[in-house]
């Protein structure tokens, strides 16, 4: 790998009375695909502006390849950022945008015809080099502010929410041209945004931030199938939560008495001792829609429910079904979402309709505790109840 290890520790920046970061420690491994992932106003720009070094941290280093860098300017950390406004020159063509970087360092003529051209190959805009911005595409435009912060061979290229001026297919071409990009460099990449897909798609790992705080860092796939918290689990795709306290343990599997829902069956270890107060989450997608019963599975939570609102997608409905679980008391009625992947043609024209009764259901094994009361150490016995 040819890209740079980066950690930030304990970094604190405040404007005013406002405090963009608190306390961020993380670290980006040599030639990854990172991505800071929040809501707008959560912290993710400033860092990323903190490790180029166009913002100074109050508290907290940063340091490239173990070597410390805060306080050092922009051109000192070889580090280049691409902005969301693209920023290029207008009056230059884009032969001329990209050489810009190799112009100030003075690069021989010779030298710059050779690295222009490769890196205009790169981002497969060989044809337009005499072009001038305005009439590029902005699909185009971007690739353009690319190459040109690649040209200068960084070891870290910063990435500020590249993509979020393009319409939504162009946006999701432009990613995949992105990640194909980063196989071919080898470099590494922090990239900035509030779009979920796009981090699930292409990091290797994400840090999930809120209100200046680092809340969980994992691959794609940790952080969609076990989030650490409500907000992970809520920001991260659509999810059904269920709060209660656990009043039975068997084995690895506990029942919680579920606020609006009644008894649930989950999976949950020394996170949900007996007595605890947890907050349970389960994917869409892991529930089960029908008509009829399905079979009896000791592990299994139904629900009995009408569909509220049924959404046609094309690939796949969702369901909103107001519902209530097995065994729980009358006027307990909770709302889930689910969603029927059509994986089969006669799918494609859903045979459950708006108003429709249904029976819902799914695997314990599928619900993951995101919050709990619990100390960790607490003790979790195996099959005692709660009276």
């Amino acid at each position: 790998m040819i890209g740079s290890d980066v950690a930030v520790s304990a970094l604190r920046k405040s404007f005013g009375s406002f405090e963009a970061l608190k306390d961020v420690s993380l670290g980006v491994r040599k030639g990854e695909f990172f991505s800071l992932l929040g809501p707008s106003g959560c912290g993710k720009t400033t860092l990323l502006r903190v490790i180029a070094g166009f913002e100074d941290p109050d508290e907290g280093s940063v340091t490239i390849d173990g070597r410390e860098v805060t306080g050092l300017s922009p051109d000192k950390r070889r580090c280049n950022t691409v902005f969301q406004n693209y920023a290029l020159f207008p009056h230059l063509s884009v032969y001329e945008n990209v050489a810009f970087p190799l112009r100030i360092r003075k690069v021989p003529n010779r030298l710059v015809k050779d690295m222009v051209r490769r890196h205009l190959a790169l981002v497969q805009l060989g044809a337009h080099a005499d072009k001038k911005p305005s009439q590029l595409s902005g699909g185009q435009k971007q690739r353009v502010a690319i190459a040109r912060a690649l040209i200068n061979e960084p070891s870290v290229l910063l990435l500020d929410e590249p993509l979020s001026a393009l319409d939504a297919k162009l946006r999701q071409h432009m990613l995949l041209e992105l990640d194909q990009i980063h196989d071919q460099v080898g470099i590494t990449f922090i990239y900035v945004t509030h779009d979920q897909a796009e981090a699930l798609s292409v990091s290797d790992r994400i840090a999930v931030m809120d209100a200046g705080r680092v809340l969980q860092v994992g691959s794609p796939q940790e952080i969609y199938e076990n989030p650490k918290s409500v907000f992970v689990a809520r920001f991260i795709g659509d999810t059904n939560l269920f709060s209660g306290r656990v009043v039975e343990r068997l084995g690895p599997l506990a029942r919680i008495d579920a606020e609006g829902y009644g008894p649930l069956l989950v999976e949950a270890n020394g996170e949900a001792p007996l007595g605890a107060h947890v907050t349970v989450a389960v994917r869409p997608e892991k529930l089960r829609i029908g008509k009829a019963e399905p079979e009896a599975d000791a592990e299994a939570n139904l629900f009995r429910g009408v569909v509220e609102e049924p959404v046609y997608s094309g690939f796949q409905t969702k369901y909103i079904v107001r519902g209530r679980a097995a065994g729980a008391p009358e006027g307990l009625v909770g709302s889930l979402v689910v969603f029927r992947q059509h994986a089969q043609w006669s799918e494609g024209v859903p045979d459950i309709k708006w108003r429709d009764e249904v029976v819902l259901s799914f695997s314990a094994r599928d619900a993951v505790v995101v919050e709990s009361d619990a100390r960790p150490s607490d003790p979790a016995p195996a099959t005692e109840a709660v009276r």
